[in-house]
């Protein structure tokens, strides 16, 4: 069930490598990327990745994007994003290639981020005025994306054009504020199902397209769990990241697998991560 233990102390950002048939995992606080062989620290918060290629992954961070060589561990910037008072969160590529990305500030102050797409060489900010940006994930068809702010208990829904850029204004799709649920990172699988992981409540929650609960699994000794992906040979793994952010001593001691990484094989099958067109 623990996939990797080494303890984040705010994992994020599972992505499933296709080409390479690897786990990538971030720990934002601690400016790091693991894989299970190896880790890569940085200089700046680092929270989420798509691939471009077998050994280039595209990141998001603090300051923007950024393209770095899983081999050579070197990276070439691409795009400013955000301010100095804001960092990234949440990010996952499109059906169509492009790649979504939150931004929040660095305590998170109300409304100071947003959520951002770089497709085909572009940056738009999409969104503005989010606290927690997460839930960012994507409909079979990718004529549809959700996103959520963590603050606000809600997940909404966009329409996308073709090339993957909203259509008109997002509507609320479920509103898990009145359950008294955080949304966290979300993936859609590959019957259309929305899994979301919900912070504080220790588990990922599994929604039909239209937002009834399906069912719902557990990160035991980890409330706080906080993206999940699907990976493995056949995309039937579900592997979730968990943290140990504002976690006092005793609460840690309580919680030991809080901040390690989940895996829970035969859960429902994936969908390949899209790869992003640079």
């Amino acid at each position: 069930m623990i996939y990797d233990s080494r303890p984040c102390e705010l994992g994020e950002g599972p992505l499933w490598h296709p080409l390479r048939e690897e786990l990538f995992w971030f720990d934002i606080l601690n400016r790091t990327l693991h894989s299970k062989a190896t880790s890569w620290p940085f200089d700046v918060y680092v929270s989420a990745a798509g691939w471009i290629s077998r050994d280039e992954l595209m990141i998001a961070s603090e300051v923007g994007l950024f393209r770095f060589n899983l081999v050579t561990a070197t990276g070439t910037p691409v795009v400013e994003a955000g301010t100095s008072q804001t960092r990234s969160n949440d990010g996952r590529a499109d059906r169509q290639g492009g790649f979504w990305f939150g931004t929040m500030g660095k305590k998170a102050e109300k409304g100071a981020g947003g959520i951002w797409r770089w497709y085909r060489g572009e940056l738009r900010q999409l969104f503005k005025g989010i606290s927690i940006p997460n839930s960012i994930c994507f409909t079979l068809d990718g004529r549809a994306a959700h996103f959520s702010d963590t603050a606000e208990g809600k997940v909404m829904k966009v329409a996308l054009d073709a090339e993957g850029w909203p259509v008109g204004e997002p509507e609320l799709w479920h509103d898990f504020d009145r359950a008294g649920l955080n949304p966290d990172g979300a993936v859609i699988d590959a019957e259309g199902r929305f899994w979301n992981a919900q912070w504080g409540e220790g588990r990922v929650a599994c929604y039909a397209p239209d937002g009834a609960f399906l069912q719902a699994i557990e990160t035991p000794g980890a409330p706080q769990s906080s993206c999940p992906a699907f990976g493995g040979p056949d995309l039937s793994t579900l592997f979730v990241t968990t943290a140990l952010e504002h976690m006092d001593a005793e609460a840690r001691a309580k919680h030991p697998a809080s901040g390690q990484v989940f895996a829970f094989p035969g859960i429902a099958k994936g969908l390949p991560e899209p790869q992003v067109k640079p």
